[in-house]
């Protein structure tokens, strides 16, 4: 399944501006448009006549007898990791016949990231991504060529992919938390997509692995993605149904209005903690209703940080 690419252009327009100072940068600057010759190399471009020929390929050019300059990434004032929580959690809602929908957190999640990516792409700068369920599935990181913003594309299409409930994926978060907060090596802006939904005993492990992410100063925002009807309010008609466990397949058939009031309590008291934990350890805390939509959480969100920065 493709990503929906008019509806993540309007966010090329809009500008991602870190709050804190970025390792080696001034917040709010941005990169120049022309590649250097000073850190890792990027990609290959043809040379044009008159152009030094300090950085042509000659290996590349014995092999191809055409002549290319090496191409590197320069330093940029915003490093931003992409992370994305992919357990079968994140595919509700589905359909009564367990199939996902094509309208679900998952969704919200990856049009977020790629409107972010498409973002930072216009700014020329660096986007990583990480994708994690019981473990690390993918980490890319933080890059700004070409070549590197396609593999992320790539990488966020492939989650779109429809799954069926036989494709349990359970959540393990603190693990891969902790993984990929020790994968970043210099201060970025980690941006997390997840509905926090952790099939670990601990809650305090999951908030320990959360503030990790603060590790070495990284600028973190939550976006925490839930379907807020059905899963904050639990808004259901009262009449039997039969609720499934995506990450376990576990089944329980029950008249909704039987087990509301404890469900309600439960999910209050995660969700006031994880948003206080998220204070305590200074992360921005972001409620992502998928009903809204991804344009209406993401749009109103970047306008009131750039108001803020």
């Amino acid at each position: 399944m493709p990503i929906d690419k008019p509806a993540i252009q309007p966010f090329s327009h809009l500008e991602l501006l870190a709050r804190q100072v970025v390792e080696g940068f001034i917040t709010g600057l941005h990169k120049s448009p022309f590649h250097g010759f000073s850190v890792e190399f990027a990609e290959h471009r043809l040379y044009n006549n008159g152009e030094s020929t300090k950085h042509i390929d000659w290996k590349l050019y014995g092999r191809s007898d055409k002549l290319f300059i090496k191409r590197y990434e320069e330093e940029t004032n915003l490093r931003c990791q992409l992370v994305i929580d992919h357990s079968s959690s994140m595919y509700f809602p589905m359909d009564e016949k367990g199939n996902s929908l094509e309208k679900n957190k998952i969704h919200f999640a990856v049009h977020c990231a790629a409107a972010l990516t498409e973002l930072l792409r216009t700014q020329r700068d660096a986007v990583g991504l990480s994708v994690f369920a019981e473990t690390v599935e993918t980490h890319l990181p933080a890059r700004s060529s070409n070549v590197h913003h396609k593999q992320v594309y790539h990488e966020l299409e492939q989650l779109l992919q429809p799954v069926t409930p036989e494709l349990q994926r359970k959540t393990f978060a603190v693990n891969a938390l902790h993984q990929i907060a020790e994968s970043i090596p210099r201060r970025s802006l980690v941006m997390l997509f997840s509905d926090m939904f952790d099939n670990g005993e601990n809650t305090e492990a999951l908030f320990s692995a959360l503030q990790h992410l603060r590790h070495n100063k990284h600028e973190v925002i939550l976006f925490h993605i839930t379907d807020k009807q059905k899963e904050l309010e639990f808004l259901y008609d009262n009449r039997p149904h039969t609720f499934i466990d995506l990450e376990t397949g576990e089944q329980l058939k029950v008249q909704p209005a039987e087990v509301r009031e404890n469900y309600l309590q439960a999910i209050t008291r995660f969700r006031n903690e994880l948003i206080l934990r998220c204070g305590q350890y200074r992360i921005d805390f972001v409620e992502a209703d998928i009903n809204l939509g991804f344009e209406q959480v993401l749009l109103p969100y970047l306008m009131k940080r750039h108001r803020m920065v």
